[in-house]
């Protein structure tokens, strides 16, 4: 394990082209909770009667506005949250100038946070709200002020999260842009997450590169195509490679 991380360490000083895609197990050390660990977001049947994955499509938006909007307010929203290790790590090493993009699935802006410019969210984000009637964007302190759903102080339209709901697709541009920045990278770090999300994981499949390296503690369906795999904590290992 040790020699994996020297090695790694190695690779990022020689590159000035890395690319970090993430999942859940990035943010968990901010204390958010993940989706589908043992203990996570997805793993019971809510309160509300419905399974997450229901009410956070885009069919049950539409029909139970309520009970979409009490749940996300409930369960989805760390405004305080605070960028860890792994976002610092990150945010230092495109700086430096060499990491040059975050593929995150992660809607919770502890990238921007931490101070990364170029970052591509896959499932959108929950700092970023719309009105569905009128296009007007409102900030997330605008969403939280009140219980219940939120509505556009201009027309009255329903405001929601401008995040990716089971039903919709990711947009095309952030795919695009993220694909050729996989497939052009020297080094393509890939951490905290499980890679059994689709589409999005479908994207490790762009890298035909020898340096892909995965940091996740559980096994993932891409280990056999990994050049390193280092089983610890994210955000240790990036402790132990960048000084930030």
């Amino acid at each position: 394990m040790e020699d994996n991380i020297a090695l790694l360490k190695k690779w990022i000083q020689e590159s000035d082209n890395i690319v970090f895609f993430g999942g859940a197990g990035v943010s968990t050390e901010s204390g958010l909770p993940d989706f589908r660990s043992e203990n996570g977001i997805f793993s019971a049947m809510s309160e509300y009667g419905y399974r997450p994955e229901t009410i956070l499509s885009h069919s049950f938006f539409e029909r139970n506005p309520e009970v979409f909007f009490r749940y996300y307010k409930k369960t989805l929203l760390y405004p305080d949250a605070k960028p860890n290790d792994c976002h610092k790590a990150l945010a230092k090493l495109e700086a430096d100038g060499k990491l040059r993009a975050v593929i995150t699935q992660n809607i919770d802006d502890l990238h921007q946070k931490a101070g990364s410019k170029k970052v591509f969210e896959l499932h959108g984000t929950l700092y970023r709200n719309y009105c569905v009637k009128c296009g007007q964007e409102f900030p997330l302190e605008y969403v939280t002020k009140e219980e219940g759903v939120t509505r556009c102080n201009l027309c009255g339209g329903v405001v929601r999260p401008d995040v990716v709901l089971y039903e919709e697709s990711l947009n095309e541009e952030t795919i695009e842009k993220s694909v050729s920045f996989i497939a052009n990278a020297d080094v393509l770090i890939i951490g905290g997450t499980s890679l059994n999300v689709y589409p999005a994981a479908g994207l490790i499949r762009y890298y035909d590169g020898k340096k892909m390296v995965l940091i996740n503690k559980s096994e993932t369906p891409y280990d056999d195509k990994a050049s390193l795999i280092i089983t610890k904590s994210i955000g240790e290992v990036f402790r132990e490679i960048v000084e930030f």
